[in-house]
């Protein structure tokens, strides 16, 4: 039998197997608690430790929409390959959560863990015959050890990662170093920490037997970052140029402006001066943010807002006389689970349809799909070049899962030789030499037509903003045919758009296969195991993820390039699907849905199930010859 094993997505573990092998750096940990118990800093704190030893993970935050009461959790996925997606399954449940226990109980992969809380004793009957037990007496120890009400509810929660620690193999060294620096304000309270860190160790090394999971030092981070998409794209934006910001919070995208604020104090201040070279604007709600975006931008400068699905309702207004009056502005869109006040704490793609055409009338908007912090930097830079060069309402449609996780990803990249795209703007030069300005003329064929900045010339280049139906120099008509013109031309700006929002990246299987799947955002992680697993089950498919829309004429010739393809996404109407048929004239039938929307994180094991199934179905379809 090996030292070790390793599983993948798809594969469930023999249990007979794990009591005699010990698996190393690939198992999911994930933490049950009761919101507001202090327990986020204990469940980073364990994360960090392992990133610390080297060792790859992806950690994810499931939290309820209120204060402190209902439950929360918090899993680590523990991946030396480097898979940063869900898996599905637990390994090792830490739970501490009476009133999830059956739930939590219920996930644990047969043949390994439950950690709990031993003060009281357990009923066999809240277990499970084919899991094993194990657990400190963490409250006792606490209320032994601490008179502070409040003090015993945290320091419980140091005293697990403690035992956490001496059972999984992580090092004294690296924990007390993360406590010390996370503490380094407030040097008091290290020695606590330390202390009740110790405690738990101590307990687990001599009254824990040694269980079959097991961390081990590693070089597979490299030099890659731990980061919140928000602050990414929050961090883009003050690099793609965005000196205006007017939000109105709402989860998740509230740290995203919040982020903003940090990095323009420490990077739009002036050094000297101590003046602000930015503007934050928290509005009294979401139409007034749009709308200060809006007058922003028609004024020159680089604005944003970020909100989510139900901010984008309240905007539909404002987003159609962007459109329209063609003005540019950046709208942030961390998607969560709707409709109305839906599940604000957790992750869908589900404002798709609503952000491509928002606003009544016809309107198409282009959307950027970011799959990690790094695009989310890259991405969030870039929305505010093509809503410069668009003259339009730029959606960066990330959601809570990468807007709110911490994920590993990539250093971000910048060219300082960078300048920034303002697109068609007519200077006071061109105006003064004759030029012809006509505020809606395409000149160039591309529907892009030129604009200019309030107060560029004192005669020359004037025209009127509005909202309602006009000519192609901006003087009001009712008339059909001049409508008929100006809708025509924006269709060519959208077309216009297709070379310019990020291309979409293919990868092929490792034969000729007539299956496809297509899939975006923060579903990649997960895809790209589904993707191996489904190989090593000799099911192959070429895999396609879109960045953006409108889309390129290489999404449907990949669809048109296969039998049938899978649209992996997680809302429950298709929504990826359904803008695919009607974007390109797709027949249904070619599209096949793979849906998840219970507002968890889509799983690799989830991807593999659905599409190893639905291509079982398919092979085993009677076909036309032999029905005869």
């Amino acid at each position: 039998m090996p030292d070790s094993v390793t599983r993948d997505a798809s594969a469930k573990t023999d249990p007979s197997q794990t009591q005699a092998a010990t698996v190393v750096n690939d198992f999911v940990v994930k933490f049950a608690n009761v919101n507001g118990s202090g327990s986020a800093s204990a469940n980073g704190l364990f994360a960090k430790s392992i990133l610390r030893m080297g060792v790859p993970i992806a950690a994810r935050n499931i939290f309820p929409s209120n204060i402190q009461g209902l439950p929360t959790w918090y899993e680590v996925r523990v991946s030396e390959a480097g898979w940063l997606g869900r898996r599905g399954g637990v390994d090792l449940m830490v739970a501490m959560n009476p009133q999830t226990w059956a739930e939590d109980v219920r996930a644990i992969e047969p043949g390994f863990y439950l950690f709990h809380d031993t003060t009281k004793p357990l009923p066999p009957s809240m277990a499970r015959d084919d899991i094993r037990v194990i657990g400190a007496p963490l409250t006792r120890i606490c209320n032994e050890t601490y008179s502070d009400p409040r003090q015993r509810q945290l320091f419980k929660n140091i005293m697990y990662v403690g035992a956490l620690a001496a059972l999984l193999g992580v090092p004294d060294t690296v924990v007390e170093q993360l406590l010390k620096e996370e503490f380094a304000a407030k040097p008091k309270l290290i020695d606590a920490n330390l202390n009740a860190f110790h405690l738990g160790r101590d307990y687990a090394d001599k009254n824990i037997a040694p269980i079959h999971l097991r961390l081990r030092a590693s070089d597979k981070i490299g030099d890659r970052i731990f980061v919140e998409g928000n602050s990414a794209c929050a961090l883009g934006a003050v690099y793609g140029g965005a000196t205006v910001c007017a939000w109105y919070p709402i989860t998740p995208s509230t740290s995203l402006a919040e982020a903003f604020a940090d990095h323009c104090k420490k990077l739009r201040t002036d050094p000297e001066t101590k003046k602000a070279k930015y503007a934050i604007v928290q509005a009294e709600d979401e139409i007034a943010s749009i709308g200060i975006v809006i007058g922003a931008g028609w004024n020159g400068a680089r604005a944003f807002t970020c909100t989510s699905g139900p901010g984008v309702s309240l905007m539909q207004e404002f987003i159609g006389l962007s459109y329209f009056a063609e003005i540019p502005a950046v709208i942030f869109d961390v998607q969560r689970g709707g409709p109305s006040t839906g599940m604000p704490t957790r992750t869908q793609q589900s404002d798709l349809l609503s952000a491509a055409y928002a606003s009544h009338g016809d309107t198409k908007h282009p959307m950027l799909f970011p799959c990690d912090p790094a695009e989310c930097f890259e991405m969030g830079a870039q929305a505010f070049d093509l809503a410069d060069r668009l003259q339009t309402t730029i959606f960066v449609m990330l959601d809570l899962d990468i807007g709110m996780n911490e994920w590993l990803c990539a250093p971000f990249k910048w060219d300082d030789k960078k300048t920034l795209d303002r697109g068609k703007v007519m200077t006071r030069e061109e105006l003064e030499a004759g030029r012809d300005f006509g505020r809606y003329l395409d000149v160039d064929g591309d529907g892009i037509a030129y604009r200019t900045y309030p107060g560029t010339h004192p005669s020359k280049g004037a025209y009127f903003t509005r909202g309602t139906s006009r000519d192609r120099y901006a003087r009001y008509s009712e008339e059909g045919s001049v409508y008929v013109d100006n809708m025509q031309r924006l269709l060519r700006k959208f077309d216009t758009a297709k070379s310019l929002v990020p291309a979409p990246i293919r990868r092929d299987a490792t034969r000729r296969t007539p299956y496809g799947v297509i899939y975006f955002g923060s579903t990649t992680p997960a895809m790209h195991e589904a993707l191996d697993a489904l190989e090593r089950q000799g099911r192959h498919l070429n895999a396609l993820r879109i960045r953006g829309f409108p889309f390129s004429d290489e999404v449907f010739e990949f669809i048109r390039a296969h039998e049938q393809v899978f649209v992996v996404e997680q809302n429950r109407d298709a929504q990826l699907r359904t803008l695919l048929i009607n974007e390109g004239g797709i027949h249904p039938t070619r599209l096949t849905p793979v849906l998840h929307y219970d507002g968890t994180p889509i799983t690799a094991r989830f991807i593999t199930a659905e599409i190893a199934g639905q291509m079982k179905s398919i092979e085993t379809m009677p076909t036309p010859e032999k029905a005869q």
